[in-house]
């Protein structure tokens, strides 16, 4: 999991809307396998490794579903340590009966399904770095079909107990309205860009195939959506120094774009509104 570590920047907590907290919180536990790092009346806290909490679950007062296309979340994704770990996440989805997509993407291999709320997740593991290709500063890659049977052999000696320890936020997905000013927002955070793609970019600090996508496909111009509907609040963004958050707030204020603190804590807004808190660890 180098590419989530100093010296990059990355995702780390994902925090999301729901309607109702322990239907999603049955779910998060029993399919997805996070465990309870913290829980209230309204909010829970999961974490793979009982230390780190990678998702935050909240359903405020006045929450209603949502029911067109908007920006926000497209989809949060968990980056699980080994090929095997992704093999017996599969067996256990079968088992289950749960419905999913899938995808090679030639940097990873990914499986796709929805929390209640229609809350997109990406559960994957990659391959490894030295076996990706880069051409003109940009990586390689594709959306083909999984060969499901060598992915289920790699974990036929693996136990599925939840989301192994060493799982991480991989990356984030967003909705988004355009993607020329959304580029050099993200920019100003340090990222760039290492696949175009029709109607999208994914973004990385060094040569990760993404910490971060963002795509059109919900309409260029789309609406954020109000604040009482289910999906993305924030995700926190990790520096790996004071020095690159500081240079990345000037960055952000050099092309008008608003920097507070809440709690301490530095935020902004994308150009499509979708909520950043910009932390060093």
């Amino acid at each position: 999991m180098k590419f989530h570590n100093k010296p990059y920047t990355f995702v780390e907590l994902v925090e999301l809307k729901v309607t109702n907290l322990e239907n999603s919180l049955t779910f998060y536990q029993e399919v997805v396998g996070f465990k309870v790092l913290e829980k209230t009346a309204t909010k829970a806290l999961l974490t793979a490794d009982g230390q780190t909490a990678l998702l935050s679950i909240e359903q405020p007062t006045d929450i209603i579903p949502t029911h067109q296309k908007t920006t926000g979340l497209y989809h949060f994704a968990l980056l699980l340590p080994t090929r095997e770990d992704l093999g017996a996440v599969l067996r256990h989805f079968a088992e289950t009966n749960i419905r999913i997509g899938a995808g090679d993407h030639l940097v990873s291999e990914a499986l796709y399904l929805n929390d209640p709320d229609g809350n997109g997740i990406e559960i994957y593991s990659d391959r490894p770095d030295t076996e990706w290709t880069w051409k003109d500063g940009y990586v390689g890659m594709d959306t083909l079909q999984i060969d499901a049977q060598s992915i289920l052999e790699a974990g036929a000696n693996t136990q599925w107990n939840g989301l192994p320890e060493g799982t991480v936020m991989g990356h984030i997905h967003l909705s988004v309205k355009e993607l020329v000013e959304t580029e050099k927002f993200f920019n100003a955070l340090g990222l760039q860009v290492v696949t175009p793609y029709p109607g999208a970019l994914f973004m990385a600090s060094g040569k990760y195939h993404h910490h971060v996508g963002l795509n059109t496909w919900n309409g260029v111009g789309a609406l954020a959506p109000a604040e009482n509907v289910v999906g993305l609040k924030a995700f926190t963004l990790v520096f790996p120094s004071t020095e690159e958050l500081n240079a990345a707030i000037d960055q952000l204020k050099a092309i008008e774009v608003e920097v507070i603190q809440e709690d301490g804590i530095f935020t902004t807004k994308d150009p499509s509104q979708n909520k950043i808190k910009m932390i060093v660890k």
